[in-house]
């Protein structure tokens, strides 16, 4: 049967039997120059005849349709027809053509075909993530279902073995005191796979302790969601990672320099960033089924506040952080996949208060966006740049691009897509834009964004000298847009030239 998209394929074949055949050429298998008019002949013959052939076993089917082997054995069975015909045929015909040069041809022809279907069922298999979106209930009047005792002596006794048998004394102490594992209303477990937390009853505990390190556990956001289910309105758990950092300090002290740096480089891409990007995302989880996996510390709380949770406390215990949070809300929708790679699309407010994506390269751990307010909250607000001081959630490399505007070079995909102009105010988050007031609200959505800012040529140290900049630029730009646009341009490059202005 003929399928929607069959053309492509044969143009693609047509491309591969000239690659093929120009191979074949410049291997002077065939000697004799009198003689190609004759082979161009016949390898138009066997193209046609390998598109015919193809249709027959199916070679054009959608590779979306079909298995892997499905589609080899597809081409096997083209190049063998085609092999065969000019073995039997050739050496019957009365011209001197040899059915060597043609088998190999064909053979050529058959590698290339393989190649072409193992990148399409690859990026199948790399696209295609079978694991379903999960669905969050709805949740009752949740309350524990009853009321707190003390645990017996031979209880708490096989607790203490239970706990010591993953962490230490020290770590057991900690939450005896902190997670009341003497309480009958605190459940303690230690299991890779998620599907152990699905066993608790509903809103029984108001405590669950999870001992299993998240570094060698199995879909993260899923576990915390069924967590989340399992524990009532404002219920405590509590969870543990080993940090990134001790991983990095653990490999730079362990080997000497610049050995260590090496070493740490070649671990950081095959941990961090190899997970990240979609064309091995899945290959790399399904080798490892997610073991030891590199955490920040800015992905797990984002991970907890992504699935419905607010972070109290975090208590460091040697290589391990414990992270103690509440229950607070239902988990946000959770996606089929979550992959961060290098870059991103954040919404911003833009003009008629229209939210547009704007591209940016990635300069922040995975999940940091789930945890602005908790950092500007921690760290005494946020400042005229959008960011709060001693922002920890910003990579190594990522303070590197934003100090050269390297991040907000995708950006010029908005600007040709005419989301953006050249000169304007930056489009904001609905975070930052809630905190302007609301007659500088108003002024912004009058008018486009810009990629270069007045904040470049006024350099304002609070929000008041922000929003006054602000105010003088778009009160211009109301009046003369394109004289404006073309004043603050010319500003912005003597102020970089003459004041090494640099993206904050």
């Amino acid at each position: 049967m003929i399928r929607e998209g069959w053309h492509r394929r044969v143009v693609l074949d047509l491309i591969i039997w000239a690659m093929a055949v120009l191979l074949c050429m410049l291997w002077r298998w065939v000697s004799n120059k009198s003689e190609y008019a004759s082979y161009w002949s016949l390898f138009g013959i066997l193209t046609i005849l390998w598109i015919i052939v193809g249709f027959a076993v199916q070679l054009y089917r959608p590779y979306k349709e079909s298995w892997f082997w499905q589609a080899l054995l597809s081409v096997i069975a083209d190049a063998a027809v085609l092999i065969g015909v000019c073995w039997w045929i050739l050496p019957r015909l009365p011209y001197n053509l040899s059915p060597r040069v043609a088998m190999w041809t064909i053979l050529i022809v058959g590698a290339m075909e393989t190649v072409v279907v193992l990148m399409e069922h690859y990026w199948k298999y790399a696209t295609n993530m079978t694991v379903p979106a999960m669905q969050i209930e709805k949740r009752r009047n949740a309350v524990v279902t009853h009321p707190d005792s003390p645990r017996s002596v031979a209880s708490m006794r096989s607790i203490r073995q239970s706990v010591l048998s993953v962490t230490t004394e020290t770590d057991y102490r900690m939450l005896l005191e902190k997670a009341h594992l003497d309480s009958r209303l605190t459940k303690a477990i230690c299991d890779r796979d998620r599907f152990a937390f699905l066993q608790i009853p509903d809103y029984q505990y108001s405590t669950i302790v999870d001992l299993t390190l998240l570094n060698d556990a199995r879909g993260i956001n899923r576990r915390f969601c069924a967590v989340n289910q399992k524990l009532p309105d404002g219920g405590r758990y509590v969870c543990c990672y080993r940090p990134q950092e001790y991983i990095k300090q653990k490999i730079l002290n362990k080997y000497p320099r610049p050995l260590n740096w090496i070493i740490y480089s070649l671990y950081f891409f095959q941990k961090r960033v190899i997970p990240r990007l979609m064309l091995t995302s899945r290959l790399y989880y399904d080798v490892t089924r997610g073991r030891k996996r590199m955490l920040s510390k800015t992905e797990v709380l984002g991970r907890l506040y992504y699935c419905g949770f607010e972070v109290d406390e975090i208590v460091p215990m040697g290589h391990i952080e414990y992270v103690f949070a509440h229950r607070h809300s239902q988990p946000y929708p959770q996606e089929q996949i979550k992959v961060y790679g290098p870059m991103i699309k954040l919404p911003r407010v833009c003009e008629n208060m229209e939210i547009k994506y704007f591209y940016k390269f990635r300069t922040m751990h995975p999940y940091a966006e789930y945890i602005q307010k908790y950092v500007f909250d921690a760290r005494g607000g946020m400042d005229i740049s959008d960011k709060s001081n001693d922002d920890w959630r910003i990579t190594n490399w990522g303070k590197f691009m934003r100090k050269y505007w390297l991040d907000e070079l995708p950006m010029l995909i908005n600007w040709i897509k005419r989301d953006i102009k050249l000169v304007g105010v930056r489009p904001l988050s609905r975070a930052m834009f809630d905190t302007y007031p609301e007659w500088l609200r108003d002024k912004r959505t009058l008018c486009k964004p810009g990629l270069i800012p007045p904040f470049y040529i006024d350099h304002p140290d609070t929000f008041e000298e922000l929003f006054a900049s602000e105010d003088k630029y778009l009160t211009e730009y109301l009046a003369h847009p394109v004289r404006t646009d073309i004043k603050y341009f010319f500003l912005t490059l003597r102020s970089i030239l003459t004041r090494k202005t640099h993206s904050a």
